[in-house]
């Protein structure tokens, strides 16, 4: 019998069948969350449906992240009925500040093999800890919520094999920009895409986060990683290592097509308004002035990438045109940044350091754009109006990328200051 990729061993062992790319399938589903925006619709959508208790309380996660501190009263109420929810259910609560949902699930939550559901489509961050982790719409999560349980159409996959070594200044989130320029925003739709090769074996977690959470960029349903040594070390420094089990395909599993990549051959990427796939190299950027630089979100908002615009801004100081912003992705981030002297070295560079959480992703507050203003982002999205302004523009880029230009103003080539 032919292998299975890694969303058909997920959902085989979930399901308690044999799981095809095609198949609709019953899975148990291990942890499913909800955040400030989407959240109140859902909860709403489970108290309509009759339903007065989760399944799993303590396997439903309420999280505060996106409108944190809340910058309106409407904001404000929503978090007051989440609370109300919260305390009635048994539910957990991530208050305003502990950080963005899909970064705290990665630290508490996510494991080798789980379903993971999420009212937000950036679940899939997930994946870079082997499990099957989607965003779906508001009454599926009210319903996987209430029953533990829901259905699933296993996807085809398509494996991304990523060989040879990053050079010098180029990252992970250079190689995911470049591979959903190549493919395009719909390459993906309900695919899984599953990362393999010698360059993955070598990626951290933290820099597997980064390329599962903008698989859905591409339209994947999940973006997989293996669980290998680097997933054991991560959940043991997490206190979760009796959580950890092996996860790999078998060499033999059916794949839709395979893409090699080779990392060695990459440059620093920036996706151009208003698409993620509509990507350049900086080089063909080089001197487009911007006006804001964030760093941070669920795509580059961790301890690395932090560590990582603190090494290059470090005894400079930002462009005087320039207004930089600074999420750390968790409060634990945070915290780590502040022992690292990390946070430190940005505040002297002229950085300002926002709350842990979403803050300017989305467009809700602390830095929407003015008209005809630019900002260069390490988040995952730039369609028109994102950052709260349709008559803005937003690219996306590295830490790296993104604190070179902070200093210069413009658009530029992180090798040259690296």
């Amino acid at each position: 019998m032919m292998g299975r990729t890694l969303a058909e061993k997920i959902l085989s062992a979930k399901s308690g069948t044999d799981a095809r790319a095609g198949d609709i399938v019953i899975s148990k589903v291990d942890f499913v969350f909800v955040q400030d925006t989407t959240g109140p619709l859902t909860l709403r959508q489970f108290q309509e449906s009759g339903f007065t208790r989760p399944a799993s309380p303590q396997s439903c996660a309420i999280f505060m992240d996106h409108a944190a501190p809340s910058p309106n009263r409407e904001q404000a109420n929503d978090h007051l009925f989440l609370r109300r929810f919260a305390s009635e259910t048994g539910c957990q609560l991530f208050e305003v500040g502990q950080g963005v949902c899909h970064q705290i699930v990665a630290e508490q939550f996510a494991c080798p093999g789980d379903v993971i559901v999420g009212a937000d489509s950036h679940t899939v961050t997930g994946g870079a800890l082997g499990a099957f982790a989607t965003g779906m719409g508001s009454s599926d999560v009210a319903i996987a919520m209430a029953l533990g349980k829901n259905w699933f159409r296993v996807p085809a996959t398509i494996k991304i094999a990523v060989n040879g070594r990053f050079p010098k200044g180029v990252y992970v989130k250079d190689l995911i920009l470049y591979l959903i320029g190549k493919i395009g925003a719909d390459g993906a739709n309900y695919r899984a895409l599953e990362f393999t090769g010698p360059a993955v074996a070598r990626m951290t977690v933290s820099q597997r986060l980064t390329v599962a959470n903008m698989a859905v960029e591409a339209g994947a349903k999940v973006g997989l990683f293996p669980a290998d040594d680097a997933t054991r070390a991560y959940l043991e420094a997490q206190g979760r290592g009796d959580r950890y089990r092996p996860l790999q395909p078998d060499p033999d599993a059916a794949y839709e097509k395979v893409i090699e990549v080779d990392a060695g051959q990459l440059v620093p990427m920036v996706a151009r308004p208003h698409t993620v796939d509509n990507t350049a190299t900086v080089t063909e950027l080089k001197g487009t002035k911007i006006q804001q630089v964030f760093i941070g979100t669920c795509t580059n908002g961790r301890l690395e990438d932090l560590a990582l615009a603190a090494r290059i801004l470090r005894g400079k100081q930002k462009h005087k045109d320039v207004r930089l912003l600074v999420a750390p992705a968790s409060r634990a981030v945070m915290e780590a940044a502040l022992r690292a002297g990390y946070i430190r070295t940005l505040v002297k560079s002229g950085a300002i350091i926002l709350p842990a959480g979403c803050a300017a992703c989305l467009g809700v507050h602390q830095g929407v754009l003015g008209d005809g203003e630019a900002c260069l982002s390490t988040a995952n999205r730039n369609f028109k109006g994102r950052m709260g302004n349709p008559d803005s523009s937003i690219y996306l880029a590295s830490p790296a990328t993104a604190a070179a230009s902070a200093l210069t103003g413009e658009i530029t080539d992180p090798r040259e200051i690296l």
